[in-house]
């Protein structure tokens, strides 16, 4: 008789896919948070005068998105149930992030709608997908 719990070949090509996405999460919240005075003197005045735009919190739930992501993404990996939870806290700290990225700041000024809206919709997508398919893998018996 078939296993019809057997984890199929796909899941593993998503499982590693998103953890290399929230890795490149993490890389991106250090590059925005520790980026040096050298560099960001390099930057155009506009694009300063965004990055002052930031303020502490924003950094702090962008902190919070990208590194319950990455614990999602290596629960999956695991197959661990607490993925789940993981996801849940990443969504939550990702949509106020992406809110005020686009509406607070003037994001849109400096580097127009399409590109300002372009990576915001993306990680939406994303992190609600993430949600979705951990507890998709729950319902399933592949995650314990």
């Amino acid at each position: 008789m078939e296993n019809n719990n057997k984890m199929p070949n796909w899941y593993w090509i998503l499982a590693v896919f998103f953890l290399l996405w929230n890795i490149m999460g993490v890389f991106s919240f250090y590059v925005h948070t520790f980026i040096s005075a050298d560099t960001l003197a390099q930057l155009p005045e506009n694009e300063r005068v965004l990055y002052n735009e930031y303020p502490i919190w924003i950094t702090v739930i962008f902190g919070i998105a990208v590194f319950f992501g990455l614990m999602g993404s290596i629960g999956l990996i695991l197959k661990k149930k607490w993925s789940k939870i993981a996801f849940v806290i990443s969504i939550l700290a990702i949509i106020p992030q992406m809110i005020h990225n686009v509406f607070f700041t003037k994001s849109i000024d400096v580097y127009g709608l399409l590109h300002t809206i372009t990576m915001p919709v993306l990680v939406v997508a994303f992190g609600l997908f993430l949600v979705w398919f951990s507890m998709f893998s729950i319902k399933r018996n592949w995650l314990n």
